[in-house]
């Protein structure tokens, strides 16, 4: 047989992914226990508008929600420049696949005072500003409650934007349930939820390192960036902009697939036509939340308080 492909390869990688791997085991009767517990919980909120991305946690989120309420529930989107089309896109199809009523609510970031700055509180900044838009819509459609899908995973780093859900009385179902990462992407593999194994995603804004500007175009090259990573069979990934180099971070499984001289040449061509002027690749691989890692101790729990 021919040599395989870089394709191949990296499908072979994202299958043997640690993360992933957790996902091909059958839920405990526990974890099934606590499902129905969220499910009832849920119910007990008689109506719900569910903050939706159509990732691996807001998708579990509105599947349970739609079990629960039926009917009784909205989801609501934001269409923004860091929210790349094909989340958006995707959202969209889930929505209209499983007969949700779904919202999409316009919400620049780059509209909210300081916000470009990419200030530490920057996503304080942003989910005040959506779940405020969310109140409205809720109320237009006579829902009681607005729920969002952080899990107790998103508790062990720096989330400002959890301060902003505290202060607005948003509901978190799947942090107060107790359920974590791995456990929703076991859950949603077995409950048939499409997104079981879909990468983890931030909004693009999360790229850029604080105090650095945010602009439209800006967040246009990483989103190219990314979306030409994707295409090319990278599965989980990061593309971080620091003024105008892009550091990329990838699976650590997948370096020498990256390596290949037909790919790193592909990817710094294109890299550079988007508006980069230097491509590196981080040693230290993807990892959440990397641009935190400036920051001190203090800051860190005083954010998070």
């Amino acid at each position: 047989m021919g040599e395989e492909t870089i394709e191949q390869k990296i499908e072979q990688k994202k299958e043997q992914m640690t993360d992933h791997k957790s996902a091909a085991e059958k839920p405990s009767p526990e974890l099934l226990e606590k499902y129905e517990y969220l499910t009832g919980y849920l119910a007990s909120l008689k109506s719900v508008a569910v903050a939706f991305s159509s990732g691996v946690d807001s998708t579990f989120l509105l599947f349970a929600a739609k079990q629960a309420l039926g009917e009784n529930m909205i989801a609501v989107t934001a269409s923004s420049c860091s929210f790349p089309k094909r989340e958006l896109n995707e959202a969209k199809k889930y929505c209209e696949e499983n007969h949700v009523r779904h919202f999409i609510c316009a919400s620049e970031e780059l509209e909210i005072e300081g916000f470009s700055h990419n200030p530490k509180n920057r996503c304080y900044l942003c989910k005040r500003e959506l779940f405020e838009k969310i109140r409205i819509i809720a109320r237009e459609q006579k829902i009681s409650e607005i729920v969002e899908g952080s899990n107790l995973d998103d508790n062990g780093d720096y989330r400002p934007g959890l301060k902003a859900v505290a202060e607005l009385g948003i509901k978190s179902p799947l942090r107060t349930c107790g359920f974590t990462k791995k456990e929703i992407r076991i859950l949603s593999k077995y409950l048939g939820v499409p997104t079981w194994n879909k990468q983890s995603f931030a909004c693009l804004s999360s790229r850029f390192p604080y105090g650095e500007t945010i602009s439209e175009e800006k967040l246009g090259m990483v989103d190219k960036a990314e979306q030409l990573l994707l295409d090319m069979g990278f599965h989980q990934l990061r593309v971080r902009i620091h003024g105008t180099i892009a550091r990329i971070e990838l699976m650590p499984e997948e370096f020498s697939a990256f390596m290949k001289e037909k790919i790193r040449m592909k990817v710094y061509r294109e890299f550079k036509n988007y508006g980069f002027t230097y491509v590196t690749l981080d040693i230290m691989g993807y990892r959440t939340g990397s641009m935190n890692e400036t920051l001190s101790q203090s800051e860190l729990n005083y954010e998070n308080e």
